[in-house]
């Protein structure tokens, strides 16, 4: 495992990080306690140090499995986690939303499910479309001064909003936007056309969920496997459904062939290749071993080339018009060993 800078922060984080929405089996689905711990422990042991869950997931297992997980061992790991949501089914109304009264029940509750004193990063799962930037900035920063968290982040939110809450920050002093986290695979690259391009303006560390399109690329829903899309209604998976998706998926079979690798190695390494730490979910420690053989993949320029050309947004759309050519090897810096 190689680390990289994460922003203008002096953090150091594993290239790949590890998203935890499995750990537990509240939704119905996912890993139970002991499953979750090899999959943590294989993680760790490939050098990985940057964990990711939020209070939702698999309400509240995901925290607690981590708590036990980290005993002995915090300071091994960059610990992020998120509020919003609510960890309980039909949460309280005044414990869900970005307001400062969620995020300071959401926090407590956090740090007693992580058995920690603070967290590392806390994001904003989602905006509510209710809460202001001022509001979340001056939460953040109260967390911040009180020891309770590192630093703060935002997930899923549009690049104006991402732009308008940092500019806040630095023009109020409070705690830095030092973080931000959004869905990007080789089936979703709207981000490309704002979100990566604001992220590098305001200098932040860079999050990338479902580099897997919820498990699309990994070809296996060809067989008629179901997983993610059941899970959850199906709300993270990216279907089959156009002939540029299946002309994507096979381009991304076609490139493992050639490498004699695994088709979910090549999309995870196309989606390193952004200057972003993407982040897996495995639900089984099998699918993080293979999750994990993308950190020995090389993508040479001409299959880089092929990926990008095959999944291009339409040039019809204002988000392939505004888009850049993040896969030309220049956002790949700040990597160290």
């Amino acid at each position: 495992m190689k680390y990289k800078l994460f922003g203008r922060t002096g953090l150091r984080v594993a290239q790949i990080a590890l998203g935890t929405a499995n750990f537990g089996t509240g939704w119905g689905h996912g890993a139970d306690a002991r499953e979750s711990e090899a999959i943590f422990s294989a993680y760790a042991d490939a050098g990985g140090n940057f964990i990711d869950t939020a209070d939702v997931y698999q309400f509240g297992q995901s925290e607690e499995f981590l708590g036990n997980f980290l005993q002995g061992r915090r300071e091994d790991f960059v610990l992020a986690t998120k509020y919003t949501n609510g960890a309980t089914p039909n949460a309280n109304r005044l414990v869900t939303g970005n307001s400062r009264k969620a995020m300071v029940a959401s926090v407590e509750a956090s740090l007693k499910r992580l058995k920690t004193d603070r967290i590392d990063i806390y994001w904003v799962h989602h905006p509510d479309n209710v809460t202001p930037s001022e509001e979340i900035i001056r939460g953040f920063d109260d967390l911040a001064r009180a020891g309770k968290i590192l630093y703060a982040g935002l997930s899923n939110f549009p690049a104006w909003r991402l732009a308008r809450a940092a500019t806040l920050a630095e023009l109020r002093g409070t705690v830095p936007i030092a973080a931000v986290q959004f869905e990007h695979s080789l089936v979703r690259r709207e981000a490309e056309a704002d979100l990566f391009p604001a992220s590098s303006g305001l200098e932040l560390g860079v999050v990338t969920w479902s580099p897997l399109g919820g498990g699309m690329l990994t070809g296996k829903y060809r067989h008629g496997q179901t997983g993610r899309a059941e899970a959850l209604r199906g709300k993270v998976f990216q279907a089959e459904n156009s002939p540029q998706r299946s002309a994507t998926l096979d381009t991304v079979i076609s490139i493992a062939k050639e490498l004699g690798v695994s088709p979910d190695q090549v999309a995870i390494a196309w989606a390193g290749s952004h200057g972003a730490v993407p982040m897996i979910g495995p639900r089984s420690l099998s699918q993080l071993t293979s999750n994990l053989g993308a950190l020995e993949v090389h993508l040479t320029p001409e299959m880089l080339e092929r990926l990008d050309a095959v999944s291009r947004l339409d040039p019809a759309t204002p988000a392939e018009r505004a888009a850049v050519p993040w896969s030309d090897g220049k956002t790949q810096s700040g990597v160290v060993a």
